[in-house]
């Protein structure tokens, strides 16, 4: 073989291996180009995630600040005012001084009970069963409508960042049950697998035409589908006029 031909064969194989570098310089530039912009959306994702969380527990906050002011109006002052009346008109009498004390024991009991509201440590340290329990309790102290919950299965251990802004999902809907729905009874029923939670949320009110509100971005249906799929859970409502309304929840952690 000449030199001619050995000296193209050497440059050949110089610009194969220029080639290859090339390309791998190619893409190892897209690689690092994907990288960043993928650690960059996850950050976001971080960032939003954190900033719901913080605006989900100043809405849970301001929800109970209401909640409070309605028992302290509706229920607490009401027992307080039968007391005090129940006491003017005891003359004396035994009988009707031990049912005062026993209204002031209901009171005292109501106010225990809003103390759990209003420390945030309890509702932080409370598993997603326990405040709704505490809400549901609150529903049928005011006599709002019949409310019952039924929870199957095992609990199912889940960050509680994740409870918070379920919680707040459910406790919006909630909300506009007793708002406007005109429902006489609420029912919950949590049930927890050893890898999903799911939630089934029912009342009897009037229901309302769901696609209506869907195009018109009612903002209690936009909050709880937006934030659903902010955790990675799946949302979906059923309602109808004059067929209640229902919200299924579906959530398996480490889908976020």
């Amino acid at each position: 073989m000449g030199e001619g031909a050995t000296l193209v064969i050497v440059l050949v194989a110089v610009a194969i291996l220029l080639l290859l570098l090339i390309v791998v310089a190619i893409l190892f530039s897209v690689f690092m180009k994907r990288k960043n912009t993928l650690v960059k959306e996850q950050l976001e994702a971080q960032k939003k995630f954190e900033q719901e969380i913080a605006e989900t527990q100043i809405e849970i906050r301001e929800e109970t600040l209401r909640n409070i002011s309605w028992e302290l109006h509706d229920n607490i002052g009401q027992l307080l005012t039968l007391a005090k009346i129940q006491t003017q008109n005891a003359a004396g009498s035994q009988d009707e001084l031990d049912e005062a004390a026993a209204t002031i024991g209901k009171g005292l009991t109501e106010i225990r009970t809003l103390s759990k509201l209003i420390n945030p440590e309890a509702l932080k340290n409370m598993t997603l069963v326990e405040a709704l329990t505490l809400e549901l309790e609150r529903f049928n102290r005011m006599a709002y409508l019949e409310p019952s919950m039924t929870v199957h299965g095992k609990y199912l251990e889940i960050d509680k960042k994740i409870e918070t802004i379920i919680f707040r999902m459910l406790q919006e809907f909630f909300t506009n049950t007793i708002k406007h729905s005109k429902a006489t009874k609420l029912n919950v029923t949590l049930t927890y697998t050893n890898t999903n939670l799911n939630v089934l949320v029912k009342d009897n009110g009037i229901g309302f035409d769901y696609a209506f509100a869907k195009a018109k971005n009612g903002i209690g249906l936009t909050n709880i589908e937006s934030r659903a799929q902010l955790i990675g859970a799946r949302a979906t409502y059923h309602s109808a006029p004059g067929d209640g309304t229902q919200l299924e929840l579906n959530y398996t952690p480490g889908t976020l």
